[in-house]
């Protein structure tokens, strides 16, 4: 699989990116980038591959299909929330126990608003995006939804 060029998508009113990438990526400057001064909050989720007896992860996607519903999640969000920022990574490909899997950092003027924000994200992004984990055991396989 192709390491795919990070794909910008802009939400209104808010700092976007949107973003389905083989590449790890660093949290910290992502925090860094929700940063404002009219942010009054900035929340975080950071999903990796935990240690249930796994081998390894796959995690594949239909990625223009991804980034399409991941725009309408962070339209609704923004709107619904008052975001002044959502970052949204996902990571494609073969993971390793530990390694970091999906990034939502949002930012907003209460704290309030910035969970609320980043939970229904996570939510919506796990229900409605077409993306698929494959869990490989020493003793096998399964698929599982995000």
């Amino acid at each position: 699989m192709e390491t795919r060029s990070p794909s910008f998508r802009p939400c209104p009113g808010a700092e976007t990116l949107i973003e389905i990438t083989e590449d790890d990526f660093c949290p910290q400057e992502i925090i860094e980038r929700a940063k404002s001064t009219a942010a009054g909050a900035v929340v975080t989720f950071l999903g990796t591959v935990r240690d249930d007896g796994l081998r390894e992860m796959v995690v594949e996607a239909y990625p223009e299909a991804a980034l399409a519903e991941l725009d309408k999640i962070c339209n609704e969000a923004a709107d619904r929330f008052g975001l002044t920022s959502v970052y949204i990574i996902h990571r494609l490909g073969r993971l390793a126990v530990g390694d970091n899997i999906v990034l939502i950092v949002v930012s907003a003027a209460h704290r309030r608003e910035a969970f609320g924000g980043c939970s229904f994200i996570l939510e919506e992004l796990k229900s409605r995006v077409p993306i698929w984990k494959k869990e490989i055991f020493d003793g096998g396989e399964r698929w599982v939804g995000t």
